[in-house]
């Protein structure tokens, strides 16, 4: 890792630092407005931590400059997009490679897949969004039944007793990954329990170890997180080794991978990106959801009279899915409204152009997501929880731009989605959701957004 990103102190730094660590970085200055270096080795990391977050600076920064700011990170030269127009100018469809997977397997030490062949990388790519979607339709009755067990949990809570919804929703989104991606082991609760306890040392340290330098002045957290990373990866070998030549009826993640002709190597570090990834962006997107339904008993009602008219009493179905449009919706503004992952990253492989700017070659692009899911001239009175905006293809087409929604959607996203509609089907036809009153809920910016603490809420039973 370069030596300044030990200055910083905000866990999206990471993602930018991680980009650079991969790449060369342009050192070129520019005429695109923006903050000058505050500090000559840092750059303006420090403005960065004075802010709170990388999210919280570009919000501020796009605010005075506009739509297209430039800063500095370290000595390297940065610049953010934060508009729908200028984003429409710079994104590449064809793109394959994705800045969530590139942070988080360059932090793990993991080399497959980057930098490498392009048509190597759009196999794997179409190799791994195919694994996804099959393991989906696959595990469908996983899904289902997690949901339900969820349910039954909760019809047994007092009405009057707060449900600790952030803890609820990981669990539940640990269950369905694990299962989904490495099969009926994880039916076991030990072991999902011990999957719990390895993911949150991995992902406590790759949000501050790494990033300040405390992991390697701490034998012990050190210690902790190496063995937490290797019983992590000793669980996915037993699991390749089980599934390799075998022709099993229920299909998992890792199948996928193994029918490839990948290498163990491939396939397990595919296996840990998915299970990482998708076990925070589901558990977010689920509790999001919930939370924003408390506070709406309109889009709550009308989610229900819609989950009613079209399933009926009957469980959700595959097929089904698709009908469920106003859920959709409901998972959309869900993302647009908590900025569910609110900064994505792109290495200006040559000279480009944006409007009247050129950006120089191999200078970091930093899509400044969260800004733009809030622009009152996208989304009219964007502060507000509102599904129905979506009824506009306008909007729609918009959220697809930004990979939320579509063919850009990231393979996770379109996990989580769709664990995500089961969950709502469950649950919200059997239960009202209330807010907890007086509850203020605090945002942490970080790669995927989440409360700061608990979300708390109740529950009561439908009539």
């Amino acid at each position: 890792m370069l030596d300044f990103v030990i200055f910083a102190a905000t866990f999206l730094l990471l993602l930018v630092g991680a980009v650079l660590y991969l790449y060369p970085a342009s050192r070129q200055a520019s005429g695109i407005p923006g903050m000058t270096p505050t500090d000559e080795k840092d750059g303006n990391l420090p403005d960065i931590v004075t802010c709170g977050s990388l999210h919280e600076f570009l919000v501020n920064l796009h605010e005075k400059y506009g739509p297209v700011v430039s800063y500095w990170f370290g000595r390297h030269l940065v610049i953010s997009l934060g508009s729908i127009d200028v984003l429409k100018q710079h994104i590449n469809p064809n793109r394959t490679s994705d800045p969530f997977e590139t942070m988080l397997k360059s932090l793990l030490r993991y080399q497959s897949g980057l930098g490498g062949d392009v048509g190597e990388s759009c196999l794997r790519k179409k190799l791994y969004e195919t694994g996804v979607a099959k393991s989906l339709q696959s595990n469908f009755p996983v899904i289902q039944k997690l949901s339900e067990e969820l349910l039954a949990k909760w019809l047994s809570i007092p009405e009057s007793q707060h449900v600790p919804l952030s803890q609820h929703m990981l669990g539940f989104a640990m269950k369905a990954v694990t299962q989904t991606a490495m099969g009926s082991r994880f039916e076991d609760d030990q072991e999902v329990i011990r999957f719990r306890r390895n993911h949150d040392a991995i992902w406590a340290e790759i949000g501050k170890g790494f990033l300040d330098g405390s992991l390697d002045k701490s034998e012990t957290r050190k210690k902790r997180y190496e063995n937490a990373l290797m019983e992590m990866e000793l669980v996915l070998k037993k699991v390749i080794k089980e599934r390799q030549g075998r022709n099993l009826s229920r299909h998992i993640f890792i199948d996928s991978l193994l029918q490839g002709n990948q290498s163990d190597k491939q396939v397990l570090e595919d296996t840990m990106i998915f299970s990482l990834a998708g076990s925070i962006i589901t558990a977010k997107l689920c509790t999001w959801a919930m939370y924003f339904l408390t506070t709406s008993k309109e889009v709550q009602q009308k989610l229900y009279k819609e989950l009613d008219q079209i399933l009926g009493k009957g469980p959700v179905t595959y097929a089904k899915i698709e009908q469920l449009r106003y859920c959709r919706q409901v998972l959309c503004e869900t993302v647009r409204t908590s900025k569910l992952t609110p900064i994505a990253a792109r290495l200006q492989e040559l000279e480009g152009r944006v409007d009247q700017h050129i950006i120089p070659k191999e200078t970091l692009v930093l899509y400044a997501l969260g800004v733009v899911l809030q622009d009152s001239s996208a989304w009219p009175l964007p502060y507000k929880f509102d599904p129905d905006r979506f009824d506009d293809e306008t909007a729609m087409k918009n959220l697809s731009l930004l990979g939320f929604s579509g063919s850009q959607e990231c393979p996770e996203l379109r996990f989580a989605y769709m664990v995500a509609t089961v969950l709502l089907s469950v649950v919200v036809r059997k239960l009202h959701l209330h807010p907890v009153e007086g509850q203020v809920i605090d945002i942490k910016y970080e790669l995927v957004t989440s409360p700061k603490e608990e979300a708390w809420i109740t529950v009561s039973k439908r009539n």
